[in-house]
């Protein structure tokens, strides 16, 4: 059976984690989001999520964010390649409501899979 949960295994929590993706990261994005991501040694692809105060300023619409990136996340953690992954997201990103949010990550998620199929 598929566990679909969102341990602590896969998330980044350290800085040492979110230094490694951004030394060398292959990079999806859009206007508003970024995804960065860089192979692991691991057998699972972990997240970690970049949302600061100067695009978001209250913690509902920060919260908002990443409920819905680790929600999708979570949904297609088998899929993914075994990834380091970081969410960025940029000016514009409060102008997004949740279903186009869902859209644009889903099209980041696919091209981080179509970019690991090729390499």
């Amino acid at each position: 059976m598929v566990k679909l949960n969102f341990s602590r295994e896969l998330r980044l929590v350290t800085p040492a984690q979110f230094k490694y993706v951004f030394e060398h990261p292959f990079r999806a994005g859009t206007p508003e989001i970024t995804l960065l991501a860089r192979k692991n040694n691991l057998d699972h692809p972990r997240l970690g999520l970049a949302v600061p105060k100067k695009y978001l300023k209250r913690a509902h619409e920060r919260n908002r964010i990443k409920r819905l990136t680790r929600e999708s996340f979570r949904l297609l953690q088998h899929n993914l390649p075994h990834c380091d992954f970081v969410l960025l997201v940029k000016n514009g990103i409060n102008r997004l409501d949740n279903r186009t949010f869902n859209q644009n990550l889903h099209k980041l998620w696919q091209r981080h899979i179509r970019l690991a199929q090729k390499s």
